[in-house]
């Protein structure tokens, strides 16, 4: 078997610290362009600084994304941009486009290439083609069984490296190249600013009678007929694992700290089990289970990993997230007094029943015993976003816990 890595998703210095305290052997990052995510808060020059020393100071490697598919105009500030990365350091950059692939190897050639998923990488000779160029990763299209993948690494140098999606969102059109977004409102989803339509609602317009609207019912809300499910192969890991693929890929760069803590630490102890003793892991699978359906997420399906999924599999009968836990901060310091200090998330207040998450994987319940604010001032609830607080739970919390509480 080989040495597998779990590569988890951040979207700002926060949630790359606690992927990298929650399990992460890999983060993945954007700057504040090329990438393939505009939205997101991705990272600063100070930031991503910041993050590649944290990461690094834990034995965890940083990729950033450079995965646009540049226009003539991107061309100029693609190289002054590669030319800031190469004074950064990332372990990788994630790259999409021939163009810019060909500037990373002029400009940063100490800093090693892995091919996003967005250049449709769907056969072995795709492979040996970037192999041959000075790739050293190329990402599987989404649209692959574990048979097809199998079959690549057979056909590849053993040196080469296969990175595959085994959780998050999926898109409906081939390996993310979408045209809705660009189409219906002029937002260009290969330039990183896609808009979602594919979990918009809509209905049907007869040809000879404009202007009416005929929904077809799939349930209260409407029809929601590009929509995929979330994909999931935590249940699947005995497969997964003995396929070849190098790197295990968590997808959600739009995620919050929860959603990305309760991934990783899910993965990192379903791998961790089953390289120990694959009766261990199936002995943990409720445990599992029960973990990866405590975060945000849309009904699970396994994708394409055993062939190609029809509509009962695949395709989501609505647009709307389930959620579990609502998140509330996390510790960035514990003060003398064992006082947690926190940003805060969203409300919560005093008597309340939380949950601490661990790394480790504990969850331990505590009732809030008392907050104070930034003055040290007693308060009995804390109803802004970002106030600075201080925690009292009466029980043991450490740096990096993350603080939920369940919703009825």
């Amino acid at each position: 078997m080989r040495n597998i890595e779990l590569l988890v998703p951040a979207s700002s210095l926060e949630v790359l610290k606690i992927a990298v305290v929650f399990g992460a052997d890999a983060v993945y990052i954007g700057g504040e362009a090329f990438g393939l995510r505009a939205k997101a808060k991705n990272f600063s020059q100070e930031d991503m600084a910041e993050g590649i020393a944290f990461a690094h100071e834990h034995g965890v490697k940083v990729y950033v994304t450079v995965n646009i598919l540049a226009h003539n105009d991107d061309l100029p500030g693609v190289r002054e941009y590669l030319q800031e990365l190469k004074e950064l350091k990332p372990d990788a950059l994630i790259i999409a486009d021939p163009g810019i692939f060909t500037y990373a190897r002029e400009i940063c050639p100490e800093i090693e290439c892995h091919i996003s998923t967005q250049a449709n990488n769907t056969n072995y000779e795709t492979y040996r083609f970037w192999y041959k160029l000075g790739a050293k990763r190329v990402v599987t299209a989404r649209e692959l069984s574990l048979k097809e993948i199998r079959e690549i690494r057979e056909h590849i140098p053993d040196d080469m490296e296969i990175e595959t999606f085994v959780h998050g969102a999926m898109c409906i059109s081939y390996s993310g190249r979408c045209l809705l977004s660009n189409y219906l409102v002029g937002r260009d989803a290969n330039q990183g600013a896609c808009t979602h339509p594919c979990r918009w609602k809509y209905s049907i317009v007869e040809e000879k009678r404009p202007g009416e609207y005929m929904p077809v019912f799939e349930n209260e809300r409407g029809t929601y007929i590009f929509n995929s499910k979330d994909l999931c192969m935590v249940e699947h890991m005995d497969d997964i694992l003995n396929s070849g693929i190098d790197s295990l890929k968590i997808e959600g760069r739009m995620k919050t700290a929860l959603y990305v803590a309760t991934v990783a630490r899910t993965y990192r102890k379903a791998i961790d089990d089953y390289m120990e003793a694959p009766e261990k892991y199936k002995a943990n699978m409720s445990w599992y289970q029960e973990q990866i359906s405590n975060c945000t997420y849309r009904q699970f399906t396994t994708g394409f990993f055993y062939g190609k999924p029809d509509e009962h599999t695949q395709i989501y009968d609505n647009n709307t997230y389930v959620k579990e836990y609502t998140y509330l901060g996390y510790a960035e310091e514990v003060d003398e007094n064992g006082f947690a200090h926190i940003t805060q998330r969203n409300k919560f207040t005093v008597g309340e029943m939380i949950e601490i998450m661990k790394p480790d994987g504990r969850n331990i319940t505590a009732t809030v015993r008392a907050i104070y604010d930034e003055d040290g001032n007693s308060v009995e609830s804390a109803p802004h976003p970002q106030q600075k607080l201080a925690v009292d739970l009466g029980t043991e919390i450490e740096k990096y816990d993350l603080l939920r509480r369940a919703e009825a």
